[in-house]
């Protein structure tokens, strides 16, 4: 039996920021401006916003867009350009130019970055020398999932000498994005040499470092950039991932407990440290925690597993089994929850509480879900066999344990073997031993 652990900082430390978005200008002007395709065009009227959706990736101009107000014209779009969305106006976009300019165009003159391929291929082929232009068809492709091409577009600018800060930032997030992380760290880096120590690269780069488990690197990234920011939550939430993973537990809850200070509703924060404390053996701060990511989020169905499995370590086995069926009423796909939810039933000290029959169910689920590879799973459907006094069972489920167990494991996984043999079912003191509900196949942890 275990909780769900902390988010795995492979799965949630990821690149924060897409190609082309660091370092945008912020300028803007007092009064909107409008767009025409050409030098002479009538200014185009705003209308009323329909939407205030917002747009993650930039788009792209398909021909040339001159920015108005009035008569006098405050910027040019080229063709090929990259704009920010900023409000769906039904027919046209809000938008903010690369020098920082708001301005209203029509939807028709833009295109989203994967659409946008063909209108670099044609820029491209009547300049072929412009390095800048390979960099920006390359995040077109990389949107449209030719990752191959984008590399060598990525590649092919560097070489035509366009090897600004921000060519290295972007090759460093497409390396990262494929897992080449040792060689976004060197282009991170580069990008840093040239003058781009901004807070997205340095996390950005740490991330890398986490993935190639460079641990103190990575402490040292995220160090740089709360020197840029020191309010952000979320880079002393990922600081705190690092030192949990280094094993420097306090260092860990220190950072997740200023970053719940900044941010009180920052459910990972929380959650990770939740997760120390139940490492520390400290159970009522632990489950003080999951209960308020309960509060925050009530389908938090991974913070109930946690808290339902810590409630057991207390003794609270009624409070655990609420917890675990409200944990697979909530995700019934859940294995983990499943896993825990089969163990209680088989081997509670309340015997109340015990149903082998739903136990050998919920374990059954368990190790279909994970396709009998995670032996932990195993173990408990074995243990609820043998609750059952389906004793054979229990036998053939455990031999196999036996056979598939790390070598450090097998003799104490024998002793649940001879136990079950002898018609007995599971002993929870011969079961700490074993460490019978810690599989050497780690479950994924989930967010």
């Amino acid at each position: 039996m275990k909780p769900s652990k902390q988010p795995d900082y492979r799965r949630h430390l990821k690149v924060i920021c897409m190609v082309f978005f660091v370092g945008w200008p912020s300028l803007t002007i007092g009064q909107e401006a409008t767009n025409s395709q050409s030098a002479g065009g009538e200014p185009k009227a705003a209308s009323v916003p329909t939407s205030s959706m917002q747009w993650t990736e930039p788009m792209v101009s398909r021909v040339e867009l001159r920015l108005t107000i009035g008569e006098k014209e405050v910027d040019v779009i080229e063709r090929g350009d990259l704009v920010t969305i900023l409000e769906d106006r039904g027919e046209r976009f809000l938008v903010r130019t690369f020098r920082g300019v708001k301005g209203v165009v029509e939807k028709v003159n833009l295109l989203s970055l994967a659409e946008s391929v063909e209108v670099y291929d044609e820029l491209i082929k009547s300049q072929p020398e412009v390095g800048r232009l390979y960099t920006l068809r390359a995040g077109a492709q990389w949107a449209r999932g030719a990752g191959e091409a984008a590399l060598k577009d990525f590649d092919e600018a560097i070489r035509l000498g366009y090897d600004t800060a921000n060519a290295f930032s972007s090759r460093a997030l497409f390396l990262a994005a494929t897992g080449e992380h040792q060689k976004a760290v060197a282009d991170f880096s580069e990008a840093m040499k040239k003058g781009e120590k901004t807070e997205a690269n340095y996390i950005n780069r740490a991330a890398s470092h986490m993935q190639l488990n460079q641990l103190d690197d990575a402490i040292a990234d995220y160090s740089e950039a709360l020197a840029l920011n020191e309010k952000n939550a979320g880079i002393l939430q990922q600081r705190a991932t690092a030192y949990k993973v280094k094993g420097d537990l306090e260092k860990a809850i220190e950072d997740f407990s200023k970053a719940i200070e900044l941010a009180p509703k920052f459910i990972p924060a929380i959650m990770g440290r939740g997760y120390i404390y139940f490492q520390q053996g400290d159970h009522s701060k632990a489950i003080e925690d999951f209960s308020k990511v309960i509060e925050l989020n009530n389908r938090a169905s991974v913070a109930y597993n946690n808290r339902g499995y810590n409630w057991q370590l207390m003794g609270k086995e009624k409070e655990a089994l609420v917890d675990f069926e409200k944990s697979v009423e909530l995700e019934p796909e859940y294995a983990l929850a499943h896993q825990n939810l089969a163990w209680l039933l088989a081997t509670c000290n309340d015997k109340t509480l015990r149903n082998p029959k739903r136990a050998i169910e919920s374990a059954t689920k368990a190790c279909e879900l994970n396709q009998y590879n995670d032996l932990s799973d195993m173990a408990a459907l074995a243990a609820s066999h043998a609750a059952a006094e389906q004793f054979d069972l229990a036998i053939g489920i455990q031999e196999k344990i036996v056979e598939r167990a790390p070598q450090e494991q097998k003799s104490l996984a024998k002793k649940l073997l001879e136990l079950y043999k002898e018609n007995k079912p599971f002993d929870p003191q011969v079961g700490s031993e074993t460490s019978a509900g810690k599989s050497s196949l780690e479950t994924p942890s989930k967010e």
